[in-house]
């Protein structure tokens, strides 16, 4: 028997891993499941209803670490996705963000080092490393964060390494670019696009729409994070790259057009502060243990738009409950 913890996998692709663990006509029987989640405005329960009854469910901070202390020993992977996203959350109380992704890393690292965990996989962003005008990062690559956000992720990346060369934790890293997919919570730009065109409302473009992000699926990584955790040597980074490289203006296009709408829905707004102009990573150390994206980004986003169109009573209550849209 495995035993898994999963920190944050009440939010959208700690939720994803945890399902795609658990589902499945034919679930693996030898891995148990246990969810740590504080349950924030981001951490929805719903979103684990097609594996309910089937993972053990903590409901708690990373930074407690005298909880940690008793829900930590025993498991033999640890997989972290416990942290505060949103970017502009961040500009406004980066306090938060620096409590849960830096203080909220070390004192999980301190657990997972006391209890004697053989495995730790701490799951971060490509956006510790800034903006990149031409080429790839690979994961030698110097972090240069431009938010709150960002150099709180690339703090608790730090830590992590910390602990790995001081300590011996055996602890890996890994960064993803943008992911997408079902229920992804509503302020993220694809889902507040879907399901503002699904309402009748306009959607809010930053700036000119000319930042490039690289698109890829949740399912996508999450078979990646399992391949670390699997395969992946302690103390090290592994990229996660997508498989759409898009423009803000062109991602728009993509959604606009599967809904059936045109460009007079857009509401240019100005620009996020800060606001990274590119990302790309190169994924080559992760792809020599075998991984390659499998889900082509048109068939994705198709699938995501029409997953929010069927799945109004998911999203509905965020919207009204947090975003203050009725």
């Amino acid at each position: 028997m495995t035993r898994i913890l999963v920190t944050g996998g009440a939010g959208f692709v700690g939720s994803h891993y945890v399902r795609s663990l658990l589902g499945g006509r034919r679930p693996p029987p030898a891995v148990e499941v246990t969810v740590l989640d504080k349950l924030t405005y981001a951490g929805n329960l719903t979103s684990l209803e097609p594996v309910s009854g089937r993972f053990g469910f903590v409901h708690g901070d990373i930074c407690d670490g005298e909880l940690l202390a008793d829900v930590v020993p025993g498991h033999d992977l640890v997989v972290n996705f416990a942290a505060e996203s949103h970017v502009d959350r961040s500009i406004h109380s980066a306090g938060d963000f620096v409590h849960t992704n830096v203080l909220g890393t070390q004192v999980l690292l301190q657990s997972c080092l006391d209890a004697g965990v053989p495995k730790v996989v701490h799951v971060s962003t490509d956006e510790v490393y800034g903006s990149i005008d031409v080429g790839s990062w690979d994961e030698e690559s110097q972090i240069a964060p431009s938010s709150p956000y960002s150099a709180a992720k690339a703090g608790g990346d730090m830590l992590a390494m910390a602990y790995w060369r001081t300590h011996g934790l055996p602890v890996c890293v890994t960064r993803c670019g943008n992911n997408y997919g079902p229920y992804q919570y509503p302020e993220k730009i694809i889902p507040l696009f879907v399901t503002d065109l699904l309402d009748g409302r306009d959607v809010p473009l930053y700036g000119d729409g000319r930042n490039v992000r690289d698109w890829i699926h949740v399912d996508d990584h999450c078979r990646a994070i399992r391949l670390v955790a699997e395969r992946g040597e302690p103390g090290q980074v592994y990229h996660v790259a997508g498989t759409a490289e898009l423009t803000n203006v062109e991602l728009t296009e993509r959604v606009l057009a599967l809904l059936g709408h045109g460009w007079d829905r857009v509401r240019h707004v100005p620009d996020r502060k800060g606001h990274d102009r590119r990302y790309s990573l190169s994924d080559a150390k992760l792809r020599a243990l075998g991984h390659a994206p499998g889900i082509d980004f048109g068939r994705g986003l198709a699938e995501t738009v029409r997953w929010y169109a069927g799945n109004r009573a998911w999203w509905e209550p965020l919207k009204a409950d947090v975003l203050g849209v009725t």
